[in-house]
C-alpha cells in the first residue's frame, strides 16, 4: 500500500510503499477513502523534534476487525481518529474512536463533517449560547470555522460574523449564512457580540475579547496559545472558556454521541453542509499541508487515497 511520511522535522513529505497493517485487539483496519488534514498534524511536521506518524481523521470501509471488537464488522463505513499512520491506503484505528457513517453519506463528507462539526458544536455549547445572541467566529473559512458559522445560524443566532485572514474569503463566509465578515487586521470589528468562538489564538485573542459586549463569553479552542490581561476581563465582566473535544470524547462519551447524532441530523436537514478544499491525492499531501499553513483553504482540507 501507499503511505505518506517524512524523515526529518519540517519536511519533505513523500509517498512510500509499506505493508498493510494488521489490526490488534480492539482495533479496526480501514481502507481509507478520505483523510482530513488538521492544523495540529501540520504543525507537528514543522515543529516536532522527531518525525511522527501522520494521523488524524479518516473515513472508509472496515476490512478487518481485531480481537475483542464488538461494534463494527467488515463492510461497514466508519469515520474517526487514527493516531498512527493515517495518510495511507489502509490505516488502523481503535474501535473506541470510530463512529458509523450513514448509508447515504460518502466518506469525504463524513471526514469533513464529523470531527470538525463536533468541535464547532461543542464550542457553541461551551459558550452557553442562547438563540437570538450575536456570535463571532474566527478562522471562519476553516474546516471547523465554516461549520461553526452554519451551526450558529441553524441554532438561532440573531447575528453571525465571520473573522478571516484575508478579503478573498469574505464571499465564501457570507455564502455560509454569515451576516458580515471582518479581517483580522481591521480596526473595527463592528457591533459587539455575545459570544466569540476562537480557533486562532495568539495575537488574535485580544481583539477577539474586545469584540465582546459586557458579560460576553469567548471560547478558546485553538492550539495557538496567547495571553490576555485579567483587567480586560474584569472591566466588562467577560469570560474566557477553554474547550477541548478530546476531554469530552474520553470523559463524557454519552454527550459526544449525542452531539454526533445532532450534527448528522442537521446535515440531513440541510442546515449544515461541509465544504471540501480539494480533495488531494496522497502524492499531493505537501500541497494540502501548504493550503493549511498559508490559510488558503475554504472549508476542510481532505486527502483522497
Amino acid at each position: 500500500m501507499r503511505r505518506v511520511r517524512y524523515d526529518v522535522p519540517g519536511g519533505p513529505l513523500f509517498v512510500e510503499e509499506a505493508p498493510v497493517p494488521e489490526p490488534g485487539p480492539g482495533e479496526l483496519l480501514v481502507r481509507c477513502a478520505a483523510v482530513g488534514v488538521t492544523l495540529p498534524v501540520v504543525r507537528k511536521v514543522a515543529e516536532a523534534a522527531e518525525p511522527v506518524p501522520l494521523g488524524g481523521e479518516i473515513a472508509g470501509e472496515v476490512v478487518a476487525a481485531g480481537e475483542g471488537t464488538t461494534r463494527f464488522r467488515p463492510g461497514e463505513t466508519v469515520t474517526g481518529l487514527c493516531f498512527g499512520h493515517g495518510y495511507a491506503d489502509y490505516a488502523v484505528m481503535s474501535e473506541a474512536m470510530a463512529s458509523p457513517v450513514p448509508g447515504d453519506a460518502d466518506p469525504v463528507t463524513a471526514v469533513a463533517l464529523v470531527r470538525s462539526g463536533l468541535v464547532a458544536l461543542g464550542a457553541l455549547r461551551a459558550a452557553r449560547f442562547r438563540p437570538g445572541e450575536a456570535v463571532l467566529v474566527t478562522a471562519a473559512a476553516s474546516g471547523v470555522g465554516h461549520l461553526a458559522v452554519q451551526l450558529a445560524r441553524a441554532q438561532g443566532a440573531g447575528r453571525v460574523v465571520g473573522a478571516v485572514s484575508g478579503p478573498g474569503k469574505a464571499e465564501f463566509v457570507r455564502s455560509l449564512g454569515a451576516d458580515g465578515c471582518v479581517g483580522y487586521g481591521d480596526d473595527d470589528w463592528g457591533d459587539p457580540v455575545d459570544c466569540v468562538l476562537d480557533a486562532v489564538g495568539g495575537d488574535l485573542l485580544a481583539p477577539a475579547l474586545a469584540a465582546l459586549s459586557p458579560h460576553g463569553r469567548l471560547v478558546a479552542f485553538s492550539s495557538g496559545g496567547g495571553t490576555l490581561r485579567a483587567y480586560d476581563l474584569l472591566v466588562g465582566a467577560k469570560s474566557v472558556i477553554g474547550f477541548q473535544m478530546a476531554l469530552i470524547a474520553r470523559g463524557r462519551p454519552e454527550l459526544y454521541e449525542r452531539w454526533r447524532r445532532e450534527v448528522w441530523r442537521l446535515f440531513a436537514e440541510g442546515a449544515v453542509k461541509p465544504a471540501v478544499h480539494g480533495p488531494f491525492a496522497l502524492e499531493d499531501a505537501a500541497t494540502a499541508h501548504e493550503a493549511v499553513t498559508s490559510r488558503a483553504n475554504l472549508g476542510k482540507v481532505v486527502l483522497r487515497p
